[in-house]
């Protein structure tokens, strides 16, 4: 026969079991939501490091052609100040 203790025992184990699966639901869901999170995040980084990329791309395209468009004025000034003094 079971005692009023051994019966409380068994309530008190089965609440905490159920609070248990609770709680470890609750934390499955927590941690699904943060790696869909986490993962939402590094799609949107590699975009940011695609476009910075192309960014850094028209930046040193940009500067290459202002070098050229100087070098070519400087070469072209000094070819005419050449033909100026050698007339």
């Amino acid at each position: 026969m079971t005692t009023d203790s051994e019966v409380d025992m068994s309530i008190n184990v089965a609440v905490y079991m159920e609070r248990l699966d609770n709680y470890i639901a609750s934390q499955t869901a927590i941690n699904d939501n943060i790696c869909r999170t986490l993962d939402s995040l590094n799609s949107q980084l590699d975009d940011i490091n695609t476009w910075r990329s192309k960014v850094y791309g028209a930046k040193s395209g940009i500067l290459g052609i202002a070098f050229l468009v100087v070098h070519t004025s400087a070469v072209l000034g000094s070819f005419a100040a050449i033909t100026k003094w050698i007339n």
